[in-house]
């Protein structure tokens, strides 16, 4: 193990406002140079030229050569990027849970910003944005075009400024500004209650660098509480990934010690790893067990994971983990598919690059990239059916995204075809001003899949969906 884990991983979905979300393992850079094409560094060189001397207006050369870097990495897959100064900061920033912007999550939709979700207690939040607005403007700027981190910038800044974000809201067919009071957001990744007696309910929103610590907090609460607890749901709904080391420890919690937790692949021999339940693989360099103080009962208590299409890269290492070890029964919806993880090497002292170096593969050896995690129990969202699953983006949806590495790749006709009938029915919904079912929050009376978990640990009948079934990957066209 020794460096592998020298500094942690961090792995994503989207983007949050603030906080870059994407699971990756940071490493020094390579020592062996692989031979240049001197070719194509010649046309480079040729091009570079004529833009410095015939384009109609002087440019920056700091500019030209970090436009040249930005797109010759974007080109690879959605999860790759050049980090200048300032969002290498905020990539930084974004591991400690703590940031300061309008607090979003946040992903692209048609050439503009889609709110994901508002983080709890953020000047977002508390401003009444909601999950699904769609953000046009950001103060003077149309975001339509507008790269995802570009707008993530625009919403960054310094605490006590204010940004004017113009949203239109679907469900109200209506177009409103919102000034919003930038602030330090401190996302708080675990939450935990006890539902009803014996059966407690977990959640992870985030993996960081405070998750491991905060789980076990929650955990010995619990315990405390109900020292017998019969029945335990760790809910990782629209969790979107996060460190490394925190998936590797959250899965080692519940599972025998040594187990397998996760494997990579990749060209470098670092990208080949093997991560273990063992305090080896998550402990922070100089720091002791953070599980040590668990409750014994945590290793055997009937456990169910909650997953849906915004479960992502962390949360599907754990998932992935505790479903091949038959330690978990996994409900709810197949998960976003995100099975990569990026590299992040320094170029100098603030400036750096995330590139994909490995896929990862669960214990039983499936990758999962493009995919994802199949729960063993398929629920829909809400008693009513499905509101937004057709809609949500996933990682077989974005351009350029890596395949799986196992096997053929079928195309689904049938997923396009529930995605156009979803958006059909919303446009009707708009147009006859009826507004679409809400999604109850998480861990609530009216959490249609949380009840339905407590039903699965009494043995009594859960209502299964008669529609999701497992998506393919599909076939990119070429």
């Amino acid at each position: 193990m020794s460096q592998k884990l020298k500094t942690a991983g961090w792995i994503s979905v989207g983007v949050i406002a603030g906080a870059l979300t994407t699971v990756s393992l940071q490493t020094v850079a390579r020592g062996a140079m692989t031979p240049l094409p001197l070719e194509e560094l010649q046309q480079l060189a040729a091009v570079y030229g004529m833009v410095k001397t015939d384009y109609v207006e002087p440019v920056d050369d700091k500019k030209l050569i970090s436009d040249a870097i930005s797109g010759m990495v974007a080109s690879l897959d959605p999860h790759s990027q050049y980090f200048d100064k300032k969002s290498f900061k905020e990539f930084r920033e974004g591991t400690s849970g703590r940031f300061v912007g309008v607090g979003i999550e946040i992903t692209q939709e048609d050439g503009l910003i889609k709110v994901v979700s508002p983080i709890e207690g953020s000047p977002a939040f508390r401003a009444g944005i909601k999950t699904n607005d769609l953000i046009t403007k950001i103060d003077d700027t149309a975001v339509k075009g507008l790269a995802l981190n570009d707008a993530v910038k625009r919403m960054r800044g310094e605490p006590g400024t204010k940004v004017t974000l113009t949203l239109f809201r679907k469900d109200e067919s209506r177009t409103f500004p919102v000034t919003i009071t930038r602030e330090e957001i401190r996302t708080q990744s675990v939450r935990a209650k006890m539902i009803e007696p014996g059966y407690a309910w977990i959640r992870l929103s985030q993996f960081q660098e405070r998750t491991v610590d905060d789980f076990v907090t929650k955990v010995d609460e619990l315990y405390k509480q109900d020292p017998n607890i019969k029945g335990l749901v760790l809910d990782l709904r629209n969790d979107p990934g996060g460190l490394l080391d925190a998936a590797v420890a959250i899965s080692a919690a519940f599972l025998p010690a040594d187990s397998t937790v996760v494997s990579t692949n990749g060209q470098l021999a670092e990208s080949k790893s093997t991560y273990k339940a063992s305090p080896e693989f998550y402990q922070r360099r100089g720091g002791s067990d953070p599980l040590r103080s668990l409750p014994a009962a945590l290793k055997t208590v009937p456990l169910i994971v909650l997953v849906n299409e915004g479960s992502a890269s962390a949360s599907e290492i754990v998932a992935g983990a505790l479903q091949d070890h038959k330690r978990a029964t996994l409900m709810g919806n197949q998960t976003f598919g995100k099975g990569s993880v990026q590299t992040v090497r320094p170029l100098g002292p603030d400036t750096g690059l995330k590139i994909t170096t490995a896929r990862y593969y669960t214990p039983s050896g499936k990758s999962i990239q493009a995919t994802g995690i199949v729960p063993d129990v398929m629920l829909d969202e809400t008693a009513e059916g499905n509101v937004f699953a057709a809609l949500r983006t996933r990682e077989a949806d974005l351009e350029k995204h890596l395949n799986s590495g196992q096997g053929a790749e079928v195309k689904d006709p049938a997923r396009e075809q529930a995605r156009e009938e979803a958006r059909k029915r919303l446009e009707a919904e708009t147009e006859a001003k009826k507004p679409p079912p809400k999604m109850p929050e998480f861990g609530t009376e009216q959490d249609f899949q949380l009840s339905q978990a407590i039903k699965q640990f009494k043995g009594q009948p859960v209502l299964v969906s008669k529609t999701l079934v497992e998506r393919k990957e599909e076939k990119k066209e070429n």
